[in-house]
């Protein structure tokens, strides 16, 4: 006889814990970066993507998961905000933004901390939460760029941006002249 009592209660005992260890492996999906590199990530966290949601949904979990839109730096970020939201939702934004500060406009300081990054970095995460159709994350990322621009003029969001101003002196005129109702 076992501690448990009788050798088939240890038995079921362990096809429990086999049964539990096999799901839990069952519930972790392979995402694979435009260069290769593959991420383990528990279902519940990758499935905030409703790209990924989708095609799990029709292809199952067995295969990895490719993602050929994504670098590998950015979905390592894509997958710590995951994480992190996976069991406490976003907080919605408040649109049009009412400050350039996005704590002012509801955004968490976890959030605010999370798409203080460069540049570049912010733009590739806006390409990625699009891709993967991340909501929230697109709010967020897009909603930071919006805090750049706000209370800027054009000159300093040329300088922000990096943009070449391509119009005539007379064409900017114009443009000012037909939207001056937004520059006010």
């Amino acid at each position: 006889r076992s501690h448990f009592g009788s050798s088939r209660g240890f038995f079921c005992i362990s096809w429990s814990v086999a049964l539990s260890q096999s799901k839990a492996m069952a519930d972790m999906l392979k995402l694979k970066s435009s260069q290769g590199d593959v991420f383990e990530v528990d279902q519940d966290t990758a499935c905030q993507s409703a790209l990924i949601k989708n095609m799990v949904e029709d292809s199952g979990t067995d295969e990895e998961i490719p993602l050929p839109n994504v670098k590998t730096p950015i979905l390592a970020k894509v997958i710590d905000y995951c994480k992190h939201h996976k069991d406490s939702a976003a907080e919605e934004i408040q649109k049009p933004l009412k400050s350039a500060n996005l704590e002012e406009c509801g955004v968490s300081e976890w959030d605010c901390n999370f798409v203080r990054i460069e540049q570049e970095e912010l733009f590739e995460l806006i390409l990625a939460a699009n891709y993967l159709d991340i909501k929230s994350l697109l709010d967020l990322t897009c909603a930071k760029v919006a805090s750049m621009i706000k209370g800027k003029t054009p000159e300093e969001i040329r300088k922000q941006f990096n943009i070449v101003n391509d119009f005539t002196p007379e064409e900017e005129a114009q443009v000012r002249e037909e939207n001056k109702w937004c520059l006010q």
